[in-house]
């Protein structure tokens, strides 16, 4: 009703439909943890090409594989990525982070680092805009403003103009904070702005000096601290990630048993897939079939949770650029993370990242060229395998978690079927948030039934789920038989989703028969 009938008239009344589309989250954006030469640490950073990581993080580099990854990732289709830098504290000890005194100021690399040690800072007052500053701060003169040139080699300079070290909106440490990607203002033990009396004077320069790349990551640092947000529980920061790659810290070395456990229960926690790789020792064992049960045994990722787990096996080779095109091995996770947001976008999340149409990007061969029985053999443990074939190529050859071992008969044996599920408990957890707080009665039940129902069918229509009819690929259930009254005395009301997977044509057989000639009776 209107709020008040005062006038003969006509009044208009709009009434709410009910309908409150749930869209489907992101499916493949990938996380990557580990070492890198600048950038932010222990903070999610969100990059959309190679680019932005170029820019961000300092590019690839031969010591950090984390950079290798990316680029693979990329490289092979994906489209959004999530990057941890972590750092540690190595022999000389300190925060690593370089520092630098134009004219008495005292400045400070944005990150830890040797890359700071080549930046130069320079003071000067060239084309000082007295008015422009005005507007924001009246009380300032010519005399307080300053401005800074910053460079470091292979960026254009970063040129921070009118800045001060009077308090308002152009004060120094406030304006590097926003403009600058390679300096800050120093900070006093108490936290605050380390601000000299006077600006610095106008032709001081300074070079970076002290930054410190630190050691190679031990398994804590990887795994980080749940309170403080770091190592991997640094992604509780991201808005969202569906796949987690941590790559080896080292030329040739190998991510432990103990940090892809961690990492494992994370993924769970998070509706995401971690993509494991394998040890340099397998993929370059000369029978390598045959060492996949030992394998899965020393990576001890079982329970239920390997359902969020998938094993790509071996290594693949790779020209690498930084080496003048020598070919080197590097792990696989960047570039399965590339195809499986390849694949999402060309097929849809529910079609399984292998086959012919998942070659692999810049590979110049693999590690251990596995026979059909050789496949054979690693198939029924869940282990997946690329394969090179003639003509055909390098290809991802299995679409199995590693709860897909045979013997474990799992309901989700494939990596489709399970990314599929997280999809939809991601999307229906974010989209019926406005059920919170709602009348918990048959009015508010329908209304659920209609979203969440919305939001199958059309992913029906999209070829998502297994059958012809709606009936028989999904169903949504929110009534007074999923909803008890003690349930609705509790605050609970229980929506039921269920689907019918579409699971991949993992064996083709083809029969043939002859005929026989026509005998006359």
């Amino acid at each position: 009703m209107p709020a008040a009938l005062s006038y003969p008239g006509v009044y208009v009344e709009e009434i709410p439909s009910g309908v409150r589309t749930i869209t489907g989250v992101p499916t493949s954006v990938a996380a990557f943890i580990g070492r890198a030469l600048r950038g932010p640490v222990n903070e999610p950073f969100v990059i959309n090409s190679f680019g932005d990581f170029d820019r961000t993080f300092g590019g690839q580099r031969v010591a950090y594989p984390m950079s290798y990854a990316i680029n693979d990732f990329f490289l092979n289709g994906g489209g959004q990525a999530v990057v941890v830098r972590l750092w540690l504290v190595g022999a000389a000890g300190g925060t690593g982070i370089a520092t630098l005194a134009p004219g008495g100021m005292n400045l400070v690399a944005a990150s830890p680092g040797s890359w700071a040690d080549q930046v130069k800072v320079t003071v000067d007052t060239n084309g000082i805009t007295l008015e422009i500053a005005q507007l924001q701060d009246p009380t300032l003169v010519a005399a307080d403003l300053f401005n800074l040139t910053i460079e470091y080699p292979g960026s254009n300079p970063e040129i921070i103009r009118n800045v001060t070290v009077k308090d308002g909106p152009r004060r120094v440490d406030r304006v590097l904070e926003h403009e600058s990607s390679l300096i800050r203002l120093d900070k006093l033990p108490n936290g605050q702005p380390n601000l000299p009396a006077n600006p610095p004077a106008a032709g001081a320069t300074a070079n970076g000096a002290g930054g410190d790349d630190g050691a190679g990551l031990d398994n804590a640092t990887l795994i980080g601290n749940e309170n403080n947000k770091t190592g991997m529980f640094a992604l509780k920061k991201a808005d969202i990630f569906n796949l987690l790659c941590i790559p080896p810290d080292s030329r040739g070395g190998e991510t432990t048993p103990a940090v892809y456990q961690a990492a494992m229960a994370f993924c769970v926690a998070h509706r995401a897939m971690l993509i494991v790789d394998p040890r340099p020792s397998w993929s370059s064992n000369a029978t390598p079939a045959g060492m996949g049960a030992a394998e899965l045994g020393n990576l001890n990722l079982g329970g239920t949770g390997a359902r969020n787990a998938a094993l790509y096996f071996p290594r693949v080779i790779e020209s690498d650029p930084l080496r003048k095109g020598q070919l080197d091995y590097f792990v696989p996770c960047g570039m399965v993370a590339g195809i499986m947001a390849r694949t999402d976008g060309e097929r849809g999340v529910w079609k399984a990242p292998a086959g012919l149409d998942a070659g692999l990007v810049g590979v110049q061969g693999l590690e251990a060229n596995l026979t059909d029985g050789e496949n054979g053999q690693l198939n029924p443990l869940g282990i997946n395998c690329l394969r090179s074939f003639p003509v055909l190529g390098r290809v991802v050859w299995g679409a199995r978690t590693l709860r897909g071992a045979d013997q474990f008969g799992d309901e989700y044996k494939y990596v489709p079927v399970r990314r599929l599920a997280l999809y939809i408990e991601e999307s229906l957890y974010r989209g019926t948030k406005w059920v919170v707080f709602e009348p918990n009665d048959e009015p508010l039940w329908p209304q659920i039934r209609l979203n969440v129902g919305a939001f199958m069918h059309n992913h029906f229509r999209q070829g998502a789920f297994e059958g012809s009819t709606p009936k028989d690929a999904y169903f949504v259930r929110c009534d007074k038989d999923t909803t008890t009254q003690n349930d609705i005395d509790l605050g609970i009301v229980n929506i039921i989703v269920g689907f019918a997977p579409l699971k991949p044509a993992e064996f083709v057989v083809i029969k043939l028969q002859q005929i026989a000639g026509q005998i006359a009776v």
